[in-house]
């Protein structure tokens, strides 16, 4: 089910479209509502097997044509994670300020809000006689679980809950959810 702030978000970029002068295909219509039924961060071959499972006719170019459209949009994020390939962040509508850990035992994304971080790195940029335009903060971590017990908890689990909800930071739980509600594989 999508929030209503996801809805929103949606309806900015199809305004955004129509500005623009672009049509609205089923192939793009299929693109867009797979973008905005997720929380998880995506590739553009993931977005592509998830837009065809919805609209066969979805073509790999449509996808590549597509995710520029919502970067510029300023409705979803453009990231590197170091993995070789972009991510597509669709959470960024919705949570501009939040950051990321990449877990380098499992290889998820989780992401994070802090207050606390937030005041302190306002706090320095404006120290050093600045105002911040825009916000990025992505650390590369090990579980320390797996580490003292050999195991990690994450590895295997479908949510992103890794993240600790003490001192203020608020972990937010992802699962990839296409228009019918159904998980994603």
């Amino acid at each position: 089910m999508m929030s209503a702030r996801r809805q929103a978000a949606k309806e900015r970029f199809l305004e955004y479209l129509a500005r623009q002068k672009l049509r609205l295909t089923n192939p793009r219509r299929a693109i867009i509502d797979c973008v905005f039924n997720t929380t998880e961060h995506f590739t553009a071959e993931q977005l592509l097997a998830w837009a065809r499972a919805v609209e066969p006719a979805v073509s790999r170019a449509t996808v590549y044509r597509t995710l520029p459209l919502l970067t510029a949009s300023g409705l979803v994020r453009e990231m590197d994670f170091g993995r070789g390939q972009k991510y597509y962040d669709p959470n960024y509508a919705e949570h501009p300020e939040h950051n990321h850990i990449i877990c380098v035992d499992c290889n998820k994304i989780f992401e994070f809000e802090d207050e606390q971080l937030l005041k302190r790195e306002d706090e320095i940029s404006f120290k050093m006689g600045f105002k911040p335009q825009a916000r990025r903060l992505q650390l590369t971590a090990s579980c320390e679980e797996l580490r003292q017990r050999g195991i990690c908890k994450n590895k295997d689990e479908d949510e992103h809950e890794h993240a600790s909800a003490e001192n203020g930071v608020k972990p937010r739980a992802r699962k990839r959810r296409n228009r019918q509600g159904r998980e994603y594989k």
